[in-house]
C-alpha cells in the first residue's frame, strides 16, 4: 500500500516547544494529500504538525509557535494523560538520545528498520516493533553506559567495582556500599546531559550513602545543571516508562 506520509527528521531536543512552562516534543510529518498545516497534541504529549505538499519545515515550526496558546489548553485536558500506545509500528515516534525519532523502513533493504542513525534487521515490518526496538536500545545501553560510568569515575577519582544495566521500572539507577552501580537501560533514550547526571548522582553516593545536604553539595559540584536534568526526567518520564 502506498503511504501518503513522509516523516521528517524531528528538531533537536533544544528546539522543542516551550508551552506554559512545559517542554513539548515537536514532530513534523509531511502528508502529500494535506492542503494546510494542522497541529495536534498526541496522546504521548508530542505536538505533531502535518506539513502539506509544498510546505516547509520552517513554516511548520512557525505555525506551531503561533498556536502555543491552543497547545497550552490541550495540555490541561485528560487526553494528554491518557494511556500511551503499547505497540510501536512503522511511523511511531520514539525517544532516542533525547530527541524523538521515527521508526522507518530502510530503503532497498529487506526487513531492516531505522531509528535515527541506528538500523538493524527485524523478523517482520508489519507487526509490533517495540520488542525489537527495546532489545536493540538495551544492547546499546549495555555497551555504552558502563564505559561512561568508568570514564566519569576516573575523572572524579572514584573506584567502581561493577556496573550492571537492568530493566528497572521505578529507578534510574542505584549504588551499593560495595561500589556496584546499576543503571536503567532506558537512559539511552535520554539526552547525554541527563544520562551523565544519573551516573554522577550514583557516583556521589560513593562519597555519601544518603541524600543529605552534603550529598547534594557533592552532586552540584560535579553536575551544576542537575536541576535541569531532573526537570527533563520529570517532563518525559511517561515516554520513557510507558
Amino acid at each position: 500500500m502506498r503511504s501518503w506520509f513522509n516523516f521528517l527528521r524531528p528538531p533537536p531536543a533544544g528546539e522543542s516547544l516551550e508551552v506554559a512552562g512545559q517542554t513539548v516534543p515537536l514532530l513534523l510529518v509531511r502528508n502529500v494529500r494535506a492542503r494546510r498545516y494542522v497541529l495536534r497534541l498526541r496522546r504521548d504529549g508530542t505536538a505533531r504538525v502535518t506539513v502539506p505538499h509544498g510546505g516547509s519545515v520552517s513554516e511548520a515550526r512557525r505555525f506551531a509557535h503561533r498556536n502555543l496558546a491552543w497547545l497550552a489548553v490541550q495540555l490541561q485536558r485528560p487526553l494528554a494523560l491518557s494511556p500511551l500506545p503499547t505497540e510501536w509500528r512503522l511511523g511511531a515516534a520514539v525517544l532516542f538520545r533525547g530527541a524523538l525519532a521515527c521508526l522507518e523502513a530502510e530503503v532497498n533493504a529487506d526487513r531492516v528498520i531505522r531509528l535515527g542513525p541506528e538500523k538493524w534487521s527485524v523478523p517482520d515490518l508489519g507487526g509490533d516493533l517495540r520488542p525489537a526496538v527495546e532489545a536493540h536500545l538495551r544492547r546499546l545501553a549495555e555497551r555504552e553506559l558502563p564505559l561512561r560510568v568508568m570514564e566519569l569515575a576516573a575523572r572524579h577519582e572514584l573506584t567502581v567495582r561493577r556496573v550492571t544495566v537492568r530493566n528497572q521500572r521505578s529507578r534510574w539507577g542505584s549504588c551499593s556500599r560495595r561500589a556496584a552501580i546499576s543503571l536503567n537501560w532506558r537512559l539511552i533514550q535520554a539526552p547525554p546531559f541527563v544520562c551523565d547526571y544519573i551516573i554522577l548522582h550514583e557516583l556521589m553516593h560513593l562519597r555519601e550513602m544518603n541524600h543529605s545536604s552534603r550529598f547534594w553539595h557533592h552532586v552540584e559540584k560535579v553536575c551544576p545543571d542537575y536541576r535541569s536534568a531532573e526537570q527533563w526526567l520529570k517532563q518525559h518520564s511517561r515516554l520513557l516508562r510507558s
